[in-house]
């Protein structure tokens, strides 16, 4: 679909299917992300819109004008997100804190943290969605346990939305059952550790945290099922499912229990081996040196037995670590401080796209567009060039027009200024950020 036949068509009636499969999308679920290449985008227009040759340059010359300006402004954005992460990076030894606020920075660095999510088209998940995460389970069925009284804060963002379907093993890996469950994108995690070190008691002595304490982990992931959010909690654990801690228990029982039975009266016998041995009793037959022996073996078989289940404790364990491992390894994409260079770039991506489509559909118009006309032929243009259903930001596109002073209002519809007229106005925006005010006359 071409521009000019989106505005012919006019806004979609209610209950209009928009792209391919869109029926099958709830109107809720439609993200506000575009995934598509601000290149592609603008070859698509150009290409659909058949303007002339002058037009198509001034056009590009827009376009790049246009992502200098955003690419400007979100410098900055850029900058105070370095600034104010620089106390809470886990990956600088610890500093003091008494000169700050802590309190209060963690807020600024929050606050900023919001509007680059924001400004990237990420969505909040919620509490309910979380918590369903960790009831459930996707291809990877290992139980966690999850550090929660090691968090200050956790909070999780994502982008991008769409169902597959695989294989599960059940009833014991007796079964291969089929299901399907949503896929997120791109999430990003947000976790501010506790001030104080949180120690626990572990099996040999105590453990603590590997994360300095204060500091604010960020991690981004790609392609996460939904059911397996819970795996993306820094510090959780694989712990042993009742069924296996069935399979591996009631073994050691049957063969621990006679091996623990024969065991106790050998040690009567090794007390008083002993006790012959320094002098506390009398001398000790050849039978009874006998019996201390079988019952050396009995212990010595006890304990390997023993050992023999810890290992495969041990080993059962590792296998579900290294499985949850191999599962997140390969969708980690960035972490902490490194992340912010994505962020701003995909907000700066996105601003950019939102405004040239508002742009350019408005100024092939024929006449000033209502706003939802506007958003309704920018998303059947998505969807019909891109086979991609999308929650327009119309609200977002217009003001950020608005305020770069390209956007008119006539009539109750909204229309842009030419081309020419745009790009002098964008240079006059170029110009003034590097405008600085003379030093006065002596």
């Amino acid at each position: 679909m071409s521009v000019q036949e989106a505005t012919a068509s006019g806004p979609a009636a209610e209950g209009e299917v928009r792209g391919a499969d869109a029926d099958a999308v709830p109107a809720d679920r439609r993200d506000q992300y575009i995934p598509v290449r601000r290149r592609d985008i603008i070859e698509a227009l150009l290409r659909d819109g058949a303007a002339p040759e002058a037009e198509t340059e001034d056009f590009r010359r827009f376009c790049n004008i246009l992502s200098a300006v955003f690419h400007h402004e979100y410098h900055d954005e850029l900058e105070t997100l370095r600034d104010r992460y620089f106390y809470f990076d886990p990956a600088r030894p610890p500093l003091t804190f008494d000169h700050i606020d802590t309190a209060q920075a963690l807020g600024e660095l929050t606050a900023a943290f919001e509007v680059a999510m924001r400004a990237a088209n990420f969505v909040e998940i919620s509490p309910d969605e979380i918590a369903e995460a960790e009831r459930t389970a996707a291809l990877l069925t290992v139980e966690t346990k999850i550090p929660k009284d090691e968090y200050e804060t956790v909070r999780f963002f994502r982008r991008g939305r769409h169902t597959e379907s695989g294989t599960r093993a059940s009833w014991y890996g007796l079964k291969r059952e089929k299901i399907s469950f949503d896929v997120y994108e791109n999430v990003v995690v947000f976790i501010a550790m506790k001030n104080a070190a949180v120690r626990k008691r572990r099996f040999f002595g105590e453990a603590k945290s590997a994360v300095r304490p204060g500091s604010v982990l960020i991690k981004y992931f790609t392609n996460i099922p939904k059911p397996d959010l819970n795996m993306l909690f820094p510090g959780v654990r694989v712990v042993m499912s009742r069924v296996d801690q069935a399979l591996l228990g009631i073994p050691a029982l049957l063969g621990g229990v006679p091996l623990l039975l024969n065991a106790i009266p050998a040690l009567s016998v090794l007390a008083l081996v002993a006790g012959a041995y320094l002098g506390l009793t009398g001398a000790i037959e050849g039978d009874r040196l006998k019996q201390a022996l079988a019952a050396m073996s009995g212990l010595v078989a006890l304990g390997g037995f023993l050992m023999r289940q810890w290992m495969s404790y041990e080993r059962k364990s590792l296998k579900y670590q290294q499985a949850l491992a191999q599962h997140i390894y390969y969708r980690n994409e960035n972490n902490n401080a490194g992340i912010f260079d994505y962020l701003i770039g995909q907000a700066e991506e996105q601003e950019i796209k939102e405004a040239l489509l508002a742009y350019y559909v408005l100024n092939a118009a024929a006449e000033p567009l209502p706003r939802e006309q506007l958003d309704a032929m920018i998303e059947q243009w998505l969807a019909a060039n891109f086979g991609v259903d999308i929650d327009f930001e119309i609200g977002d596109a217009r003001a950020k027009l608005e305020r770069l002073n390209l956007l008119k209002r006539v009539d109750g519809g909204l229309t842009v200024i030419p081309i020419t007229d745009a790009l002098a106005a964008l240079d006059e925006i170029w110009d003034r950020f590097y405008e600085y005010p003379k030093p006065a006359a002596p």
